[in-house]
């Protein structure tokens, strides 16, 4: 087997991620881009639009939260719906910055985690 051989089959799951879940991903981001100029950004069908996909994203996080899999899931309840409040009172105290949303929630969590701990 040659360098060239080695050095792509230990690359090939990166290339296929980049194939199958990165370029089409962006060649529709890129399209979006391109559709969107001239579109009011006040219009009702945006805000709709808008308003739509926080809601629903709304739901992920909630549904990842309340029926928490994998690790997550050892939590206790009481602990994830702390560490959210927590986020979400960050964000709005923090004159809505995601940054000071994310520290804080991932603190609760890390602190719910330590507190609760045996």
């Amino acid at each position: 087997m040659s360098a060239f051989t080695g050095f792509v089959a230990d690359l090939w799951p990166w290339i296929l991620l980049i194939f199958v879940g990165f370029l089409p991903n962006e060649s529709w981001r890129m399209l979006g881009v391109v559709a969107a100029r001239g579109i009011d950004e006040t219009s009702e069908v945006i805000v709709w639009v808008r308003a739509v996909a926080t809601a629903t994203l709304t739901g992920v996080v909630s549904k990842v939260v309340v029926f928490a899999p994998g690790a997550l899931g050892t939590v206790p309840l009481a602990v994830r719906i702390t560490a959210a409040a927590c986020g979400i009172a960050a964000f709005l105290v923090m004159r809505r910055s995601l940054f000071a949303a994310l520290v804080a929630g991932v603190a609760a969590l890390l602190a719910g985690i330590w507190a609760t701990s045996s």
